[in-house]
């Protein structure tokens, strides 16, 4: 399956654009991290565009329907144990073990995290965010309260990386992408 052919597939079990844009920014900074350590691109870039698959239509079902819906489009099981994986601890007990994997886990919650940056910008733009604007708002516990710093935590740790490298990657690939995930803002 082709990226085409992938976010179609997204599309037709999500009908919000905040949904549509969160899986193509997981993807942007998937593919970020491909490129960065010289890994299939594609691949990563569509485990991150489909991991939130079953969210939008089976949100109580998140990543136990995934399963199904990735299968009958013709992905293998390896690809559903990624995308699945992002969900270990939180609604299933998938633990990510492969880099890619771990990868996702670190970088999900960090990309809302990101877009709550950005909306609170006079920019409203992810071109201009810098890693201490993130920082700050990411020790601001009333801040985007919905997003999980402790699984942020967890997925950083189990990389061995440092956050604040990790937040300069997901920054960095969220620009590569920005005008599709729709935080070009003003610039």
């Amino acid at each position: 399956m082709n990226r085409e052919q992938a976010l179609e597939l997204l599309r037709q079990y999500n009908d919000s654009e905040s949904l549509i844009h969160h899986g193509m920014a997981v993807e942007a900074v998937m593919r970020h991290y491909a490129r960065k350590l010289g890994e299939d691109e594609e691949y990563w870039g569509q485990v991150g565009l489909l991991h939130d698959i079953d969210y939008g239509k089976y949100p109580e079902q998140h990543c136990k329907k995934a399963p199904e819906l990735l299968s009958a489009a013709g992905y293998d099981e390896a690809f559903i144990h990624a995308v699945v994986s992002h969900g270990y601890g939180l609604c299933c007990d998938v633990e990510p073990e492969l880099l890619m994997e771990k990868v996702l886990f670190a970088v999900d919650e960090l990309t809302g995290l990101v877009t709550a940056c950005v909306y609170m910008r006079p920019s409203r733009s992810v071109l201009d965010l810098e890693v201490k604007s993130l920082k700050k708002k990411y020790k601001a516990k009333g801040f985007a309260a919905g997003v999980d710093r402790s699984v942020i935590e967890r997925g950083v740790e189990a990389l061995g990386w440092q956050l604040e490298d990790v937040m300069a990657d997901v920054i960095a690939g969220m620009q590569e992408n920005a005008e599709e995930i729709g935080l070009k803002g003003e610039l």
